[in-house]
């Protein structure tokens, strides 16, 4: 069924935040019941970053088909989406801007990062895991760096393996959860086959890679570029000598456009989730989210709740309940990593007063003493009001217990005016105090 054009407006039944796993699931199921679905990242490619496209090898198997299976879908890549208006999103593009209208809306936003501070932490050279796979698969050259790992749970495998593979001579792979937990976790793993078979191929090709556990970064040394990090471990501290350090303490989901939008959220530790009921519903109507915005879930997860989610927005409950017990199976592999890699208290003490919090803006740890929320120090110190818009150093002070972020506001990505004059519902500031929130 063709899409509806009216002065500039592209209307859907379907419209789908995110194309990867998760939002692939639900734009290939919604497409299924022969409603109109539009799929929008702002990625140049569908995949997402679990299925982020590779410039040496082929995406796997289950990729290919998930994007080969958009019958019926109009994958829109390149959009970003900046602000939402009464049912529909301004979406930014190369080209321009424009409003996407929808009857129902899916967020499969995913996650970003988890990245704590300690000295040395924005020295040239020191990357989030996922950041530097994510480079190296786009084409960033690595062979031959040497390169240390560090961080939390399993994603540091699949890290390590992409990089080896690209030719990065890997000098260890530092897991800060204890050896007993670590092997705990990896005999649970039989409950779910897949996930022992993917855990074994890792350590296979990573065969020969030292792989610590309870050990993390302390420190990282270098005056314009790192040359050597400090490791700390049960049997006390050792430097090495690195021109890469790849670090990442596991995800943190992605609910800025589900506040925009008005849904409601939740704290799992430190950090909010998206409220769902059992039909992956949120707070507003004709609004679903699936995947690692409801919690992080993993891949199984992100594809069986965007499978639910299309049923539901096309109206068809009864295939949705389904794939109810199979979700839940699924998700129970998140509880297990929340158990098994919680964090060590030590780490969210690494950071001293001179460490950089906020890097947009030059913002130390010290300079956000005596503050309690994120408002007053964002108006002091400017802290969160950098490109990132605080999802850097935001994350980091809820993690650390300082205060949490603030809720969205738009533009959700730094967007070009002529973008937001389109805006016709843009919250232009009014006062003094509203012109330097939006800085």
């Amino acid at each position: 069924m063709a899409i509806l054009h009216q002065r500039g407006l592209k209307r859907y039944d379907v419209l789908i935040v995110g194309a990867g796993p998760a939002g692939l699931a639900a734009a290939q199921t919604a497409a299924s019941h022969g409603v109109r679905v539009g799929l929008i990242d702002a990625q140049a490619r569908a995949g997402g970053q679990v299925w982020r496209h590779d410039v040496r090898r082929a995406a796997p198997r289950a990729a290919r088909e998930a994007i080969a299976n958009l019958h019926g879908v109009e994958l829109l890549t390149n959009h970003q989406v900046v602000a939402a208006e009464p049912s529909a999103l301004r979406v930014e593009t190369p080209q321009g801007s424009s409003l996407l209208s929808y009857t129902s809306l899916i967020l499969a936003t995913g996650a970003r990062e988890l990245l704590l501070p300690f000295p040395g932490w924005t020295l040239p050279g020191v990357m989030g895991a996922g950041g530097l796979q994510a480079l190296v698969k786009q084409g960033w050259p690595i062979a031959g760096k040497r390169v240390v790992i560090a961080g939390s749970g399993p994603l540091l495998l699949a890290a390590a393996a992409t990089l080896r593979a690209h030719g990065a001579r890997l000098q260890g792979i530092y897991e800060q959860a204890p050896t007993a937990r670590v092997h705990t976790f990896a005999r649970q793993l039989l409950r779910w086959p897949a996930r022992a078979a993917q855990a074994v191929t890792l350590r296979a090709q990573l065969a020969g890679v030292p792989y610590r556990f309870g050990t993390f970064v302390r420190r990282a040394h270098g005056e314009t570029a790192l040359r050597m990090v400090e490791i700390e471990g049960p049997h006390g501290t050792t430097c090495l000598d690195c021109d890469l350090l790849a670090v990442g303490y596991g995800l943190v989901p992605n609910v800025e456009l589900a506040q925009l939008l008005g849904c409601a959220t939740v704290h799992r530790g430190a950090h909010p989730q998206v409220q769902v009921d059992s039909w992956l519903r949120t707070s507003v109507a004709g609004i679903y989210a699936a995947g690692e915005a409801n919690g992080i879930g993993g891949l199984a997860v992100a594809r069986l709740e965007g499978a639910i989610v299309g049923h539901m927005a096309a109206g068809d409950t009864a295939a949705a309940d389904a794939l109810l017990p199979r979700r839940d199976k699924a998700r129970g592999f998140a509880e297990l990593l929340t158990t098994h890699f919680a964090l060590d208290p030590r780490l969210h003490q690494l950071a001293d007063a001179q460490t950089l919090i906020c890097r947009c803006e030059d913002v130390t740890l010290g300079e956000l003493d005596g503050f309690s929320d994120a408002r007053a120090a964002k108006l002091a110190t400017r802290c969160g009001m950098g490109a990132c818009q605080g999802r850097i150093c935001g994350t980091v002070l809820a993690e650390l217990g300082r205060f949490s972020r603030s809720g969205s506001r738009p533009p959700l990505f730094p967007a070009r005016l002529a973008t937001l004059a389109g805006a016709t519902t843009f919250p232009f500031p009014t006062t003094n105090t509203e012109v330097a929130d939006h800085e």
